[in-house]
């Protein structure tokens, strides 16, 4: 329960954060005649709009298991993260729909004072990208790694349209659209950053096996207890920041139907306990081949 409070926490100081950005770029975007200010506005409105999606991921998987989800409601995380992918994907087209019709008509070149505010943006969403991502690590949480990289685009985005607007400030005229090719530029980088996370989140939604080296851990905790032979099978899918396990494990056959119950629990607590965020795991014991 401790890890969803502090999850919602950094969901809503995320939510805070965007709010200021938001309007402060897309303000001085308009009021500075910057389409690239603009657009990254419009990205940091879409940071807000997921961060409370994350948020809603949080509460509703912090619930328990009820009758109709046996399983409990971790999945909701990662359909928070699918949700948050979706976004920054049609972000990026929107973008870039917008940022092609302003090349073809350029406008009036940016105000100088668009650079001030995009410094202090870089800086801060650089300093937001590295809170989400160690929160997302220390609270093992696809959803907030998410929202980590949606800074991290926003970032990216800012540091384009700041390149964009210097050479379309210093390079004179013929360089006035430089501005809406940053914006363009910057529409490919949360694209990349949106299909990454969605297939993040797509694999944890269809129960994609994890690292190898998680199975390879369980099947040596497994291993290294007293009589366990071998582990022919090893599921795992995840749930959240949990593990569901289904794991075989082969035995004397000749041993009592007592024993093979406690070791079946031995191998079942071990694993518990072995620090992997494994949520259940269910032993089936079978006879090893003779």
């Amino acid at each position: 329960m401790t890890r969803i409070r502090k999850g919602m926490k950094v969901a809503l100081v995320t939510i805070a954060v965007n709010m200021v950005l938001a309007f402060a770029k897309v303000f001085t975007g308009f009021i500075g005649n910057s389409y690239a200010l603009i657009a990254d506005g419009v990205e940091s409105v879409s940071d807000i709009f997921t961060s409370i999606v994350v948020f809603g991921g949080f509460k509703i998987g912090s619930k328990p298991p009820d009758k109709n989800h046996p399983w409990g409601h971790g999945k909701a995380e990662s359909l928070a993260a699918l949700f948050v992918a979706v976004i920054l994907c049609l972000v990026a087209v929107g973008i870039a729909m917008q940022s092609v019709k302003e090349i073809a008509s350029p406008s009036l070149p940016p105000a100088s004072y668009t650079l001030i505010v995009l410094v202090a943006v870089i800086l801060c969403k650089e300093f937001m990208f590295r809170f989400l991502m160690k929160k997302s690590k220390d609270l093992d949480s696809l959803a907030l790694k998410a929202d980590a990289w949606h800074s991290r685009s926003d970032s990216l985005t800012s540091m384009a349209a700041f390149i964009g607007i210097s050479i379309s400030l210093f390079g004179g005229e013929k360089y006035v659209s430089a501005d809406d090719w940053a914006a363009l530029f910057a529409s490919g980088i949360i694209l990349f950053n949106g299909f990454k996370i969605l297939r993040s989140a797509t694999n944890e939604l269809m129960d994609t096996t994890p690292e190898p080296k998680i199975e390879a851990r369980i099947r040596g905790i497994a291993k290294g207890i007293e009589g366990v032979i071998a582990v022919e099978k090893c599921r795992v899918r995840q749930s959240g920041s949990g593990f569901f396990l289904e794991v075989h494990i082969e035995v004397d056959g000749n041993i009592s139907v007592y024993r093979g119950h406690d070791m079946a629990h031995q191998v079942k607590n071990a694993l518990m306990g072995s620090g992997l965020s494994i949520i259940d795991a269910v032993i089936h014991v079978e006879p090893a081949a003779s």
